[in-house]
């Protein structure tokens, strides 16, 4: 076995890491077992994320100990702000009968978040990166409000609740209620189409999207892949030529289209003909139930 012997060095230039701040915070209620659009949070003060469980327990034999085992782990939080958006009401047990009039004491709605905090170190400050949180499948507490008589030294209300959440999948991983993303650490382009799908771009609504997707979107690998055994080919008008795909995993079903059949058509089976001269992208695809995964092959008829 070989060590690296390289000798431990403390307090290098641009590692005196730290965290700091919120900003940015975006609410995504759930409308029909689904996130709906987006809204800014603005007023938002502090998320003070609060992990439990996991607690361990220990099993003895043999007068013993045996073995450890750890009990599920749970993601809460709390969140403050001086204000919240209209959006939130529904997530805080409160009704509008008519506009301008909140009843509560009413059903709590689920919803998302997404927050940022700042990274810093000691050659870029503030300016070296930032983490974006993401919540899911959040519920709110009710909490109490204390409203004060102006003085001389006035101050805004704070608003507090704690939140509870359950869990949602990511495949190959057991189901989470959080994902945090270091912009320090991902590709730029990734995150910034990342950034797109979360805050909204041009008439494209902010959403918020499930693990899988932002692991997709910034690159992650995953156990569903497609490659096909050509990436052109070039075959005679009315003949076939057969495209075979390697699938992960084995046994996927595999969708075959072709960018236009007027040149080169192909079957579900993969076997292409070609139509008439000219060329044509064909393309096969294979899904997770959430993301598609697809290679190409261009085609060239000729006449003869």
């Amino acid at each position: 076995m070989k060590w690296n012997n390289s000798k431990l060095e403390w307090d290098a230039t641009g590692e005196h890491l730290y965290e700091t701040g919120v900003k940015m915070g975006v609410l995504y209620p759930i409308v029909d077992n689904t996130y709906s659009t987006g809204v800014v949070w603005n007023g938002l003060t502090a998320v003070t994320e609060t992990p439990s469980g996991a607690d361990a327990n220990d099993i003895y034999a043999d007068d013993m100990k045996y073995l450890e085992l750890r009990a599920a782990e749970t993601f809460g939080a709390t969140v403050e702000a001086y204000m919240y958006p209209d959006e939130f009401a529904v997530c805080d047990g409160s009704a509008a009968p008519i506009t301008g009039v909140i009843i509560g004491q009413q059903p709590r709605k689920p919803f998302g978040l997404c927050y940022r905090t700042i990274l810093g170190n000691d050659t870029d400050r503030d300016e070296f990166g930032y983490k974006i949180h993401l919540i899911y499948n959040a519920t709110a507490s009710p909490s109490e409000r204390s409203y004060q008589t102006v003085n001389d030294s006035p101050e805004a209300i704070t608003f507090s609740w704690e939140m509870t959440t359950t869990p949602v999948a990511v495949t190959g991983y057991k189901n989470t209620s959080c994902l945090i993303i270091d912009s320090t650490k991902v590709d730029a382009l990734n995150l910034a189409a990342l950034e797109a799908v979360l805050y909204g771009q041009g008439a494209t609504d902010a959403r918020l999207p499930l693990p899988d997707e932002v692991i997709s979107i910034l690159g992650g690998t995953s156990e569903y892949d497609i490659t096909l055994n050509r990436s052109n080919a070039t075959i005679v008008k009315d003949s076939t030529l057969t495209l075979k795909a390697t699938v992960n995993p084995a046994g996927t079903s595999v969708t075959w289209a072709s960018s236009d059949s007027t040149k080169a058509s192909v079957t579900q089976g993969g076997v292409v003909t070609g139509v008439a001269a000219g060329s044509a992208t064909i393309t096969a695809s294979i899904s997770d139930g959430v993301n598609t995964y697809s290679d190409t092959c261009t085609v060239t008829v000729t006449a003869s």
